[in-house]
């Protein structure tokens, strides 16, 4: 079976917190986009995904299509990479205060609907799912997949920068990290 890409998404065109609950990505994060898709491409063909696979966010989405494109593949949609739910309790407004606490502490502190332990581990099942892919995600989708195949109890475990590309294999059926992306320091802290 082939390598998991798990591509961060590039810069959107607003923060979180913001207007837009759905924003696409800025002009700066639409050549972020371009060049992860070419980065990717010079990849060596065993090393290269062949399919793509995102987030049903359109800034995710916007940061898959030029991978897609060069590939000559349809997008893939998977929810379950996607962003990480907001306790349907808060609002739109209280969400970044939510996920700031959230940031500090461990998957099995974080406050709201389900149990967020749970959920980091779903998302690491959901990518062996997606072997010889590229899967783009979110920061805390991100981070629930490193702590996942790291066994880090910590919500953050690195920082991905915009369009920042970490590698998995699949051994016995559990994700580990083979590459950890760039970083870089993320508004969302």
């Amino acid at each position: 079976m082939g390598l998991i890409h798990v591509i961060r998404h590039g810069k959107p065109a607003s923060t979180w917190g913001g207007s837009d609950d759905d924003p696409g990505l800025d002009a700066v994060g639409l050549e972020q986009a371009r060049a992860v898709a070419r980065e990717i491409m010079a990849l060596p063909i065993g090393e290269r995904p062949d399919r793509v696979v995102s987030s049903p966010l359109r800034r995710c989405r916007e940061t898959a299509a030029p991978l897609a494109e060069a590939l000559g593949v349809e997008v893939e949609i998977d929810p379950r990479v996607g962003e990480i739910p907001t306790p349907a309790a808060l609002s739109a407004a209280e969400r970044p205060e939510w996920l700031r606490q959230a940031f500090g502490g461990l998957w099995t502190e974080v406050v709201g609907d389900l149990d967020y332990a749970a959920w980091a581990q779903s998302v690491a099942r959901a990518l062996t799912d997606h072997q010889g892919k590229a899967v783009f995600s979110h920061f805390v989708a991100l981070n629930a997949a490193v702590a996942t195949a790291m066994e880090d109890p910590r919500v953050v475990a690195f920082r991905p920068d915009h369009c920042s590309r970490s590698v998995f294999r699949v051994k016995e059926g559990r994700l580990i990290l083979a590459e950890k992306g760039r970083e870089a320091q993320s508004q969302v802290l």
